[in-house]
Order: C-alpha cells, then structure tokens, then sequence
C-alpha cells in the first residue's frame, strides 16, 4: 500500500524535466523573434539619431521634440544648442531633444 505513491512520485520527476526541456525552445524563438522585431531596429534608430545630433553644425534648420522649428545659431560643446526660431528670438536647446533636422547646410569650404 506503501508501495504505489512512492514510485507515482519518481515517474513525475522525469516527467518534469521533459517538460522544462520542451518549453525552453520555445522560450528561445520568442526571445529570438522579439530581438529581430523590437531591440534590433531600436538600436538601429538610436545609432542613426546620435549620428545625426553629433553633426548638427550653425545654419540647419531642425525641429525639435516640442514641436519648434528654427535654425541652429550655435553648437555648444555642453550638450546644449542655440536654436533662433524667429528673428531676433534664440532659444538654448539640449542636443538629444532635436529629433529632426529639415535643411542640412554645406560646410564651408575652406
């Protein structure tokens, strides 16, 4: 009478690691399709718009996170930009929040 319950419990332990082995695939592609669908092209994204933001230089015109257009006056080493949005009216920006830049000027030929 002993007897039954004991070897009912071994049967399930092998069981169980089948089990554990049989959804770690799955677990795996999930991961695997989540990376390709959603990290990759964010990484992608971020690395162009870092790109951008390094070679704003005076005179783009850009558009930022608020919803502001203006033509960049001066690039400050400190992360901030100076952005004229009419004439006479500057505004300090900080870099990362210019998401657009509309007009890209020609370096200066030098």
């Amino acid at each position: 009478m002993f007897a039954t319950p004991a070897f009912a419990q071994s049967a399930g332990d092998a069981g169980a690691t089948g089990v554990l082995g049989s959804m770690l695939i799955p677990m795996v592609l999930v991961f695997g399709i989540m990376y390709l669908l959603i990290i990759r092209p964010q990484q992608k994204q971020a690395k162009t718009h870092k790109a951008m933001i390094e070679a704003l230089r005076r005179g783009d015109q850009v558009v930022t996170q608020g919803g502001i257009v203006g033509k960049v006056s001066k690039v400050q080493e400190d992360g901030m930009v100076e952005v004229e949005i009419a004439e006479g009216v500057k505004v300090k920006v900080l870099r990362h929040t210019i998401t657009t830049v509309l007009n890209k000027t020609e370096p200066a030929a030098g």
